[in-house]
């Protein structure tokens, strides 16, 4: 069984790209995995969307009128109090943390736009959705510090750094 579950959807034919994005994927999600101290298999989904399907989401979910690079949906959002460690003591057992939507041209836009390069945004966009399925954000400046620290050490582990002149561009968060 792989620490991480992934069922894909891919309504935009992102997949059929000549390299092996599910292993990009797999490798980023469990360095992800590693970095935040998770040690119980997972499960989640990954869908891959055009900019209307991304935009509607956004709309109905968030309130924001345009397409986004990722919408995360986590499963335990809001349940704080729920005691799950008597199933996570089952070595079977697997964790749904929940659902991604990612917009390949929006993440392909916002490349250009920071001036990233599509590798790494795309690696931010994974890192940056799985992070906030396992419960991590960053409304709060203190959040915000934590969840952008562990998305730049992973990326850069993974030999996707941001580079110094990136930094003023939105992205060196």
């Amino acid at each position: 069984m792989n620490p991480i579950e992934i069922t894909y959807n891919d309504e935009v034919g992102f997949l059929d790209d000549k390299r092996d994005w599910k292993k990009w994927i797999m490798d980023l999600l469990l360095m992800a995995k590693k970095e935040i101290g998770k040690d119980t298999n997972l499960e989640m989904s990954i869908n891959f969307v055009d900019e209307a399907k991304s935009h509607e989401i956004n709309l109905k979910y968030r309130d924001k009128d345009r397409p986004t690079d990722v919408i995360s949906f986590a499963i335990e959002d809001g349940e704080e109090d729920l005691d799950m460690s008597e199933f996570f003591a089952d070595p079977d057992f697997q964790e749904d943390i929940g659902d991604l939507f990612m917009c390949p041209s929006v993440i392909k836009r916002h490349s250009v736009e920071y001036g990233t390069g599509f590798d790494r945004e795309f690696g931010y966009t994974v890192v940056h959705g799985f992070l906030h399925l396992n419960g991590y954000d960053h409304i709060k400046p203190e959040e915000a510090k934590e969840m952008f620290g562990i998305q730049g050490k992973v990326l850069e582990e993974y030999g996707l750094p941001l580079y110094p002149d990136q930094l003023d561009k939105g992205r060196g968060k």
